[in-house]
């Protein structure tokens, strides 16, 4: 019996086998329409429901991987039109003057998350980890639910129209037209490289020295060090904060006064988030260092022009980081 035949007649494990090889891929896929790790995962598993109980009227006239597809854009579908999308700091407001404080934490759920790059994939197509960059994934979130939709399925998936429009209930002309425009807004927001571009061209070497210059400068809190490595229009940004600082002159000041103030500790381990370069930051409090922000870094050529800052420990345990280090 097949594991098909065994899944439509109610053997879970047999339904688990047929859709364990597309669970990575579907999960990021639902980031990339949610921009948010927490919500692909309710959104992830609200389709694997809808696609147990629909399993026995599955006729095969289409992939099997296509159709769990159709699930899970249309259940992402649904969780957008319950909230509004998310954002970056960038996108939320101007830059801030470095002499202030940054402003409160908002409490209501608007920003990007971070995603792992332990939860892709393991064999991640160079367009899957170029889809989940946070440039990207900001860009794909200032479309409308249904052009985003399409731009993933087509772009990064590698859908024809007429699948699209099986998926989202419309017509390949449809489609071809909501492509069209969403290339047009998507390429008006992105760098003119992409991170793995960038990645690739620096090479292992230059990544390893990159990423231990960044590290021992935090880990001594040493703002010039930091600097040094910044490019001049260089953007900081820190959510939940909605704070956010541009150039490097500005961005220096802001760590003079916040994060390296006189007695402030860090010790500093590297991780990968959104296929790039990303390290997780502890704090050192009552004798211990405790989880405090993930760091995720764009790179232009050598320099840094962007870093995130995720004031979101919770989100270590995602990473499959510790909450403290000793």
């Amino acid at each position: 019996m097949s594991d098909l035949t065994a899944a439509r007649a109610g053997d879970e494990r047999a339904f688990e086998r047929l859709v364990g090889p597309h669970r990575r891929e579907l999960q990021a896929h639902c980031y990339q329409m949610l921009g948010s790790a927490a919500d692909a995962e309710d959104a992830l598993q609200d389709a694997l429901l809808r696609a147990w109980r629909a399993l026995p009227q599955f006729e095969g006239r289409s992939s099997l991987r296509s159709w769990l597809y159709r699930i899970a854009t249309n259940a992402c579908l649904r969780a957008l039109e319950r909230r509004p999308p998310r954002v970056l700091p960038i996108d939320y407001g101007p830059a801030a003057d470095p002499h202030d404080d940054p402003a409160a934490p908002l409490v209501e759920s608007v920003w990007i998350e971070p995603y792992p790059d332990a939860q892709l994939p393991l064999d991640a197509a160079y367009e899957l980890r170029e889809a989940v960059e946070l440039a990207f994934v900001a860009a794909l979130q200032r479309l409308p639910a249904r052009q985003r939709a399409v731009l993933i399925l087509r772009d990064v998936l590698g859908f024809n129209a007429r699948e699209v429009a099986e998926a989202l209930d419309t017509t390949p002309v449809s489609i071809d037209s909501a492509l069209q425009r969403a290339h047009t807004a998507v390429e008006a927001r992105m760098p003119e490289r992409t991170q793995q571009a960038t990645l690739r061209a620096l090479g292992d070497d230059t990544l390893r020295a990159t990423v231990e210059r960044y590290r021992e400068a935090w880990e001594r809190a040493d703002v010039e060090a930091v600097k040094a490595m910044l490019a001049e229009d260089a953007v900081v940004a820190m959510p939940p904060h909605p704070t956010w600082y541009a150039g490097r002159e500005a961005i220096a000041e802001f760590l003079r006064r916040r994060p390296f103030a006189a007695g402030w500790r860090e010790r500093v381990v590297p991780t990968h988030a959104n296929a790039q370069l990303g390290f997780a930051h502890y704090a050192f409090k009552d004798g211990r260092f405790v989880a405090h922000v993930l760091s995720v870094l764009a790179l232009r050529g050598r320099e840094i022009a962007d870093i995130t800052f995720f004031r979101t420990p919770e989100a270590f345990a995602r990473f499959g980081l510790p909450d403290t280090l000793d």
